[in-house]
């Protein structure tokens, strides 16, 4: 979830500055936000719950107050740091304080950005850091995503994952086999609620099939060496090679006219074809015999 108030986040000013974006584009920051946020006084009855769903329950707070109050309340594994905040230095001081794994979404962010916030978590005790890709839109569009910047992040910490706002689980796919090891979603039970994230969240059959499908996708993405599977070893016999197909009397030269390479895998490798033909053969051979160095005198 997340843990702000509007008086946390912005102020209670309403002019063009002030004026939010996107889906909220009617509304002023203050108003957003006011409308938006989780109680903090729930915040403890909704982590006993997930703890009995068994879902691990966290937070991105956006200000230090929040992380304290989270501290001395739910205790949370890790914290989440949204793409807007990576620039809330003392933010980011005080999460990293904590001494516990960040999740550090980069939409919007610079490459000084990107060193400034992680040094500054480095710097002050956090030691475990996902950094995550995020297109900051609502919903992003997937054409805009440059997924393949996942591999430069990596050149900056080692596990990265995604932060993914559109309305399409192939971008999440993408992320997976470019080496996400952590992905993010907005969840709502349906998108014709007034929920004020609903117009970029998936429903429950979206996600558990983005689930379902990203396991499967992880499980196969296996490793680079080229290799035959143990799945495969068990066809591999029914690959071709060289066998007799019309009777062969010993001594009679061998033609495409009695010999061919089919399946199965039983036989020669078809690779010595040209060197078999015009061959004599060592003994009569009855088609269907996968033949062998012994029936060929070379």
């Amino acid at each position: 979830i997340q843990t702000y108030t509007a008086d946390t986040l912005t102020l209670p000013v309403r002019n063009g500055q002030f004026r939010a974006s996107g889906p909220w584009k009617n509304l002023y920051l203050y108003d957003l936000y006011q409308t938006s946020y989780t109680p903090w006084e729930w915040h403890e009855d909704l982590a006993d719950y997930a703890r009995k769903l068994g879902i691990t329950f966290f937070s991105t707070p956006f200000d230090e107050t929040a992380v304290d109050f989270l501290e001395k309340t739910i205790h949370p594994p890790f914290y989440k740091v949204a793409s807007f905040e990576i620039n809330h230095i003392p933010l980011l001081k005080r999460i990293a304080q904590t001494g516990k794994p960040v999740f550090l979404s980069t939409g919007l962010a610079s490459v000084e950005d990107l060193e400034e916030a992680l040094a500054t978590l480095r710097d002050n005790g956090c030691k475990d850091i996902v950094l995550l890709k995020c297109v900051s839109a609502y919903p992003a569009d997937p054409a805009g995503f440059n997924l393949k910047s996942l591999l430069s992040l990596k050149k900056y910490n080692p596990l990265v994952g995604l932060s993914d706002h559109s309305l399409s689980s192939a971008i999440v796919m993408g992320a997976i086999v470019l080496g996400a090891c952590l992905v993010e979603k907005h969840f709502v039970l349906s998108r014709k609620s007034d929920a004020i994230d609903s117009s970029f969240s998936i429903e429950p059959k979206e996600f558990a099939d983005m689930v379902k499908d990203g396991k499967i996708l992880h499980k196969g993405l296996g490793r680079s060496a080229i290799e035959i599977s143990e799945q495969e070893m068990r066809q591999r016999k029914f690959r071709r090679s060289i066998y007799v197909s019309a009777p062969i009397k010993q001594g009679e030269a061998f033609t495409d006219q009695n010999i061919k390479v089919v399946r199965p895998h039983f036989g020669l490798h078809p690779r010595y074809w040209d060197k078999v033909l015009g061959q004599k053969a060592k003994r009569d051979l009855a088609p269907g015999h996968p033949l062998n160095a012994q029936d060929v005198a070379i």
